[in-house]
């Protein structure tokens, strides 16, 4: 639980974390080095400076990184509530702060046996001492949005199935005006001609599905945006089983639809005048007798066939049915994808930056003005016409992996272009960025990091 209140009362019932980049208190016997705890005890009430450096220094990464630290200190174990007194009272800064609260102190704990005293930060109250004001409720809100994206990429695959997060939608949504909902399951795929998306998932036995929020808020002549989500609940490879090693993180290809999810949420608590299309496409890529094979051929919704190179890569095949009916159908004039596209985007980009992929500038740029906002990274990487040489097929009219080694990331995208059919379109891959498997990354536990949830929802309220 987090509040806010002009003034620190330094109540005896809690203990105060003073973030300082001055180090000038008299009460301090040292001068403290960046990212450096120090307590005192004043009766029964603790201090706890935290060293964040030189101010000329500081970034908005790092005070979350030190908040987190703070937070998670061993001296605040037992303390229920804590008092958190920022180094300055800058906007930016205070945000910087509540993310650190609300993101940095996140645990996935659901499956680990508790000792009855064992409490986390979540159990805690803490008050931020600044004046109260409409963007700071408005991060919370947002981090919010991230923690159910974080919970629905965390649990596991038997779980969170299309079904689950189907009901995660119909729960998100109930009671709220302007929406409209629709759902393809098998059999509607199957009817509407989806083969690309159910041939992923023919060897599951779990329901794929296609869900469809259209979100009606904006002016009535205003264009709809669609924000797209690969909502893969395992992937084990299919024919093309993945290996030790990779297999074992799998649950999160999902990480688009949960994304996706979270920013539902956030759309909604904020009421945002905007009209929106926020989709799901759902399939799980099992092994079996009945999985899709490498060399099938297959005829997607577009009508465009499709060689079947690699069943390993498959979340570009769902994506693309989607891409193709919701643009025949609900004709949005710009979309944006997220996905845990490919492994190339992490051996190009690394664990702390999504890709990202455009057939529009100015939306590239608005992207990634919100990706540096919000710290949610992104960096632009490249789509040209010379790369679609390179997924051409002898047999079909396109193969779903590259006929060359290298530049996997931007083939994978060139594949995707290829159903935009003209609209303006951008693709996050979040391979690297979706998921934290060391201890601390950044401001992040192990686990889901919520990528793309805080860079989407401010594209969304600001442009």
């Amino acid at each position: 639980m987090i509040s806010f209140r002009p003034k620190a009362k330094y109540d005896q019932e809690s203990s105060v974390v003073l973030l300082t980049s001055q180090q000038k208190d008299k009460r301090l016997k040292k001068e403290l080095e960046k990212g450096e705890v120090f307590p005192v005890f004043e009766g029964q009430r603790l201090v706890l400076f935290v060293g964040l450096g030189k101010a000329d220094q500081l970034t908005l990464t790092d005070l979350r990184i030190q908040v987190r630290k703070a937070l998670l200190s061993s001296y605040l174990k037992k303390i229920k509530n804590v008092e958190l007194i920022p180094h300055t009272k800058e906007e930016e800064a205070v945000k910087a702060v509540i993310e650190g609260v609300l993101i940095g102190t996140y645990t996935w704990d659901k499956y680990k046996s508790k000792e009855k005293d064992d409490k986390t930060v979540k159990d805690k109250h803490i008050t931020i001492a600044v004046d109260p004001k409409k963007e700071y409720e408005q991060t919370v809100v947002i981090c919010e949005g991230l923690q159910l994206t974080r919970d629905l990429v965390n649990d596991n695959a038997d779980l969170i199935t299309s079904e689950y997060l189907e009901k995660i939608v119909r729960d998100l949504i109930k009671g709220h005006k302007n929406i409209f909902l629709e759902v393809l399951n098998k059999k509607e795929l199957k009817a509407k001609g989806l083969y690309l998306h159910l041939a992923v998932n023919q060897g599951s036995t779990k329901e794929p599905k296609l869900i469809i929020v259209k979100y009606a808020s904006g002016k009535k002549d205003e264009g709809y945006t669609a924000i797209v989500g690969k909502g893969m609940t395992f992937d084990t490879g299919g024919i093309n089983l993945k290996s030790t090693n990779h297999i074992e993180t799998m649950k999160i290809d999902m990480s688009g639809a949960g994304a996706v999810c979270g920013i539902l949420k956030n759309v909604l608590k904020l009421r945002l005048k905007k009209n929106l299309l926020l989709v799901l496409s759902i399939a799980e890529n099992a092994i079996g007798s009945k999985a899709y094979k490498p060399g099938d051929v297959i005829v997607g919704y577009a009508g465009k066939s499709v060689e079947i190179g690699n069943t390993d890569a498959e979340g570009r095949l769902v994506l693309a049915d989607a891409f193709s009916y919701v643009f025949k159908n609900y004709k949005p004039t710009k979309m944006i994808d997220i996905a845990t596209l490919t492994g190339a985007c992490v051996i190009a980009l690394g664990f702390d930056y999504s890709g990202l992929f455009s057939n529009s500038d100015e939306l590239a740029k608005d992207l990634l003005a919100s990706a540096d906002k919000t710290d949610d990274r992104a960096w632009r990487l490249p789509i040209y016409p010379e790369i679609k040489e390179y997924i051409k097929s002898p047999i079909a009219d396109l193969k779903n992996i590259s006929s060359i080694r290298g530049a996997g990331a931007c083939t994978a995208a060139e594949f995707l272009h290829q159903f935009v059919d003209g609209t303006t379109w951008a693709h996050l891959d979040i391979a690297g960025s979706a998921y934290a498997e060391s201890q601390g990354r950044l401001y992040y536990g192990h686990g889901a990091t919520g990528a793309g949830v805080r860079l989407l929802t401010d594209y969304l309220l600001n442009n």
